[in-house]
């Protein structure tokens, strides 16, 4: 969504650039550039467009921002949910083109989301004046259903308002998913569509606004930087690595090339799907496109770029954000709203290492089983059986296709499998997109049914069938797709539909990997089961490690260390959670607390439990908190 795809809204990206979803191993972080000349300073020239903002909306862009939350007194309840969570929305223009509701608000797709510092402060006075007015509401006198949006609003809310004294603390901008620089090129040359000669004339707005947008980035790295808060310095280098491929390699703003960068490259494949576009209006496009890209992205970039380079002498060693000023209490936070718990770092850890020993366990079990030497260690007992299974190349002629071929059989084979124990089934489909940087992530289907679910497959050259079909259980169906399409299509109020939250997305997800070994799909493919528990694995080790690095203070070595000795094919991660601080500890904590719901629905129905009835009453009130999540299930029991 993103999970990037964007799982958690990204309004919370408008107050503090915190973390989406990721699929499992979606990029190889490994890549490290030689040093740059970095300069003694940090004072940069921070790029903005030339061009004003396009404001060809039918209704006053600036009116639509400046909408205040309703006064509660003057709505019903329900009326309050829509009215409040629209003058949210309206602050994230991203937000609305990316679900496709665009047109529904009276609104064009030519705006980028606003990131100065003003603008971010007004939203936090929106959302604590939202809350304030919620609780106006007197929560016994509403309906059972209201009732669960009440929790769910009120927990959105108040975690959000927890967050603002946190604003400095994210490093928006990194080498990975989710970062502020990977998202905006995946939001324009994936989300924004580009379907008619409208379209291509906004996608061109937003380019001549992205210099203005990276400007405001950089002014909060600047904040952040003057508060003490730096990244690993190898983390900046491997983000002036990615920034300068952003670019094509072209770093300096006199030389720039627009035809050799991917947004405009896309965009001049794009529209040939633009229909009666004629010769002179494709070539005034591309000319513009060409200028925006030259005269608005590239400055940008190369100001974000120079940015970083100028901080990489003075940026720490330091892997986690514990030992940064605030840090403890930043993590705490952040563990918070990625679990919806109130575990601590201790027990997060703890849980942990108690789950590593159990999937080693099942893991030892299943070799037992298929003969393998008992004296073989489990690391090179998953290795042999990795090179068993065998790999795709996605770089040979037609290694592409057939691996995009192979996902898309293995989801037409789980939806007959899994479909009898669903009762709500989504109508969206979801597409296999290759992705040659890395893949293993989903970007969910728009609201409007004009953009389906993508799920990002990586085409490299080592694509290793022992783990294929578990990632693809795991971002496709039933898991991110089925669950976040589900969502999207219930009847429920807005905000509902579209808050995701990280550990029922991600602890669903890693349900249902386990839910298609439940349901006999590993049956006749042993590899796959041991890819299934190597996964599982790496989700365990994940609440150790990031707990490690952020909260007990391990080095990066630290952490490589006790991943190269437990499992060490996954050991680049390590930089994943250096950058995305308690976002990996979503998946297991929410699994097993969707593992310990069913268990519990089990022991009090009996003979009358039903697993499609089961899965309901998980999915049938969109993404939730977990202890909201508990309240749902045991009323279920209970009915």
């Amino acid at each position: 969504m993103r999970s990037t795809g964007r799982l958690v809204s990204s309004l919370l990206l408008l107050a503090l650039f915190a973390s989406a979803c990721t699929g499992a191993g979606s990029v190889d972080p490994t890549t490290v550039v030689s040093e740059a000349p970095a300069a003694e300073s940090s004072d940069v020239d921070v790029a903005s467009s030339s061009t004003e903002p396009c404001l060809s909306s039918s209704i006053d862009r600036g009116d639509a921002v400046g909408e205040t939350t309703p006064d509660p007194g003057s709505l019903g309840f329900d009326e309050f949910l829509e009215e409040s969570y629209r003058v949210l929305l309206l602050r994230d223009p991203e937000r609305l083109t990316s679900l496709g509701v665009s047109e529904l608000f009276g609104l064009r797709n030519d705006q980028l989301n606003d990131y100065s510092e003003a603008f971010v402060g007004e939203t936090q006075g929106i959302e604590v004046a939202t809350l304030e007015s919620l609780r106006t509401f007197d929560r016994a006198v509403l309906e059972p259903a209201q009732q669960i949006s009440y929790d769910v609003y009120e927990w959105y809310l108040d975690q959000q308002i927890r967050g603002h004294r946190f604003v400095y603390h994210a490093w928006p901008v990194h080498h990975f998913v989710n970062s502020y620089n990977f998202n905006v090129l995946l939001f324009l040359e994936e989300e924004h569509r580009i379907d008619s000669l409208a379209d291509a004339e906004d996608y061109i707005c937003r380019l001549n606004q992205l210099g203005r947008q990276a400007g405001q980035v950089v002014e909060r790295l600047r904040k952040s930087e003057s508060l003490g808060v730096l990244p690993h310095r190898l983390v900046v280098d491997w983000t002036i690595d990615r920034l300068g491929q952003d670019l094509a390699g072209w770093i300096r703003k006199e030389v720039v090339q627009p035809d050799e960068i991917s947004l405009y490259t896309t965009f001049e494949d794009r529209l040939d799907d633009v229909p009666d576009l004629s010769v002179e209006q494709r070539a005034a496009l591309l000319a513009d496109a060409s200028a925006a890209v030259e005269g608005s992205f590239a400055p940008g970039w190369i100001d974000l770029r120079d940015y970083m380079v100028s901080i990489r002498r003075k940026a720490p060693e330091v892997a986690g954000v514990g030992e940064l000023p605030g840090g403890a209490e930043f993590y705490e936070y952040l563990l918070r709203q990625h679990t919806s718990t109130d575990l601590t770092p201790g027990e997060i850890h703890e849980i942990g290492l108690q789950q590593v020993d159990r999937v080693e366990s099942e893991l030892r079990a299943v070799f037992d089983a298929l003969g393998y030497r008992a004296t073989r260690s489990l690391i090179d007992s998953r290795a042999g059986a990795s090179i068993e299974a065998g790999f795709l190349n996605g770089t040979q002629p037609g290694g592409a296709d057939e691996i995009v071929a192979t996902q898309n059989r293995l989801i037409a084979e789980i939806e007959e499998v899994a479909r009898p124990f669903f009762g709500i089934w989504p109508d969206a489909d979801v597409d296999v997109v290759p992705d040659a940087g890395g893949g293993g992530f989903y970007v969910a289907a728009s609201f409007d049914g004009s953009r389906p679910g993508l799920f990002h497959a990586g085409i490299g050259a080592r694509v290793p069938l022992l783990t294929l079909p578990t990632i693809n259980y795991h971002e496709a169906v039933p898991g991110h797709h089925t669950q976040i399409a589900i969502a999207q299509e219930l009847d429920l109020p807005t905000f509902r539909r579209v808050i995701q939250y990280n550990a029922f997305a991600e602890g669903w997800a890693l349900y249902a990997e386990r839910l298609a070994g439940e349901l006999g799909l590993y049956d006749d493919d042993p590899y796959g089961n041991i890819g299934r528990l190597e996964l599982e694995l790496l989700r365990a080790v994940r609440l150790v490690v990031d707990t490690g690095i952020h909260s007990l203070g391990w080095s990066r070595e630290d952490a490589h260390s006790y991943m190269n000795r437990v499992i060490p094919t996954w050991t680049h991660e390590v930089e994943r959670y250096m950058v995305l601080p308690g976002q990996a500890t979503g998946y297991m904590i929410g699994q097993q607390r969707i593992l310990e719901l069913r268990q519990a629905a089990e022991t009090e129905l009996g003979g009358e439990f039903d697993l499609a009835d089961f899965h309901d009453a998980v999915l049938g009130s969109g993404s939730l908190p977990m202890a909201v999540l508990e309240r749902v299930v045991f009323d279920y029991i209970g009915r």
